[in-house]
């Protein structure tokens, strides 16, 4: 393809994530942004809004809903991202796209996850908008899925990938018992852009909680993305809210169903992610600092008797969401899937 040839969509254009996304295809070689929608700064320049793109957003502002239609629809192929708020997604969805749209679009939002509308309201206490639209969505990671959706995708959370991304080929290899207990860390980014006591700097910085425990919303997106692995996962979850900005660092503890030595294990999880860019692993525990800016994920494994202690790191804003959208994209777009997403990236951020 040449360069910049495919037009491109970012929707719910002004929190931490769509910036993400942005920066990353405003860097792209493939991907062309024609519109930026964003109700709350719609007639804004972006560089007014995210001041860390000044010169690579050019004069590009952010646009209403509506100016988009005509993109969305018709035979011409679109890449979309979509970073509304969680709810949003499914709405604008009904009013934007007609079934003749060619338009691909991966969703970053919560809202086309569970494929069941029962599922959906038992976890977010509210039914879903287009519970006729859950099913033609495909809901998966790209290092793990190896079938490409045509057209739409909804991408996990962002603690959901960074503990998949660890459980998988642990239940593939069946060398694991199926109940796993989870401690996971993330950074301020993850409450996202509005303001409260969990993210106010004052109250965060030097501090750590837990949040949620056994009730997170990405356990049970976990536990559904790990079952074709095994049928009967279990995973105890409990997330905290670290005094840091960027990237998720998750501890998880399982039981060896034999002896299995650290060399063992790595050399499971090099074969399960073979072909894969973006994943590391091996006996050093990692760190953030050396994740944090990038679409990759590192992974440390130890082992003690048939206990078996694997830390898992990510960026929570690039492999936890816009890197892998991005990712996703490529793929449905048949270009290289690390296109975009090998850039050298800051040290020490």
């Amino acid at each position: 393809m040449h360069k910049k040839s495919i037009p491109t969509v970012v929707l719910g254009g002004s929190g931490y994530v769509a910036a993400e996304i942005l920066g990353l295809l405003l860097d792209h070689p493939s991907f062309r942004i024609e519109s930026v929608v964003s109700t709350s700064n719609h007639g804004t320049r972006i560089d007014e809004v995210f001041p860390h793109l000044t010169g690579a957003a050019g004069d590009l502002a952010f646009g209403e809903l509506e100016s988009v239609k005509p993109l969305l629809n018709g035979k011409r192929q679109v890449a979309v991202f979509s970073a509304m708020p969680h709810g949003q997604t499914a709405s604008a969805f009904a009013e934007l796209f007609t079934k003749e749209s060619q338009a691909k679009l991966v969703d970053v939002s919560a809202d086309f996850r569970f494929s069941n509308p029962d599922q959906y309201a038992d976890i977010y206490g509210k039914p879903h908008d287009a519970p006729e639209l859950l099913k033609e969505f495909s809901c998966g990671l790209p290092d793990i899925s190896r079938e490409t959706p045509e057209q739409l995708v909804a991408h996990p959370g962002c603690f959901t990938t960074c503990i998949t991304l660890a459980l998988a080929p642990l239940f593939a290899n069946k060398i694991i018992q199926p109940s796993v207990q989870v401690s996971a860390v993330t950074g301020s980014t993850g409450a996202g852009r509005q303001l409260g006591p969990g993210t106010h700097h004052p109250h965060r910085q030097s501090s750590m909680w837990a949040y949620q425990p056994l009730v997170h919303r990405h356990r049970p997106e976990i536990e559904m993305l790990v079952q074709p692995y095994e049928p009967n996962a279990k995973v105890t979850f409990v997330p905290h809210s670290g005094p840091f900005s960027r990237g998720i660092h998750a501890t998880i503890f399982s039981e060896l169903k034999s002896e299995r030595s650290v060399d063992e294990v790595v050399e499971m999880y090099e074969k399960f992610y073979a072909s894969n860019p973006f994943i590391k692993a091996g006996c050093r525990m990692p760190t953030l600092k050396e994740i944090v800016g990038t679409n990759r994920c590192h992974i440390g494994v130890v082992s003690q008797g048939n206990q078996l202690v694997i830390t898992s790191v990510i960026d929570n804003l690039v492999k936890g969401a816009a890197g892998g959208a991005i990712q996703w994209m490529n793929r449905m777009f048949g270009l290289d899937e690390k296109e975009g997403l090998v850039n050298a990236v800051p040290g020490w951020i």
